[in-house]
């Protein structure tokens, strides 16, 4: 039986809430997202060896409204996963601890990531007419 008189942990509600907070919930969630966007990469491949009516599919399904808002998602957990990574590893040699500089790389990692998601697209979409 736990004693009434012993302390109890500190509850969330105490806590202001902070950039670091969101970034390390969103570093998780585009893991989860790009995990379920390997298996649609998975899938798009299985198509392509499965002959052309099953890749017709797909690939308007991929190409249409829903599909593509999920591929802009998936380019985009790409693109923060990985800023996230290079800016982890600079905490990995000791660098960017400091409570300003962690704030500020957390936001410039957010920044880069919409600023590549975006010329990515405007890149994939530019060739398209050529």
């Amino acid at each position: 039986m736990a004693r009434a008189d012993r302390p109890l942990s500190p509850h969330v509600g105490i806590y202001r809430w902070q950039v670091a907070n969101t970034l390390s919930i969103l570093h998780r969630a585009t893991g989860v997202f790009l995990s379920i966007g390997a298996l649609v990469l998975a899938g798009w491949l299985i198509s392509v060896a499965s002959g052309y009516q099953a890749y017709a599919r797909v690939n308007e399904w991929l190409m249409g409204p829903f599909g593509a808002l999920l591929l802009l998602g998936w380019t985009f957990c790409f693109f923060y996963h990985l800023c996230n990574g290079v800016r982890h590893l600079g905490w990995d040699i000791g660098l960017g601890f400091e409570k300003e500089r962690a704030r500020r790389t957390g936001w410039l990692t957010v920044a880069v990531s919409v600023v590549l998601t975006l010329g990515f697209w405007v890149v994939a979409f530019g060739s398209q007419g050529s």
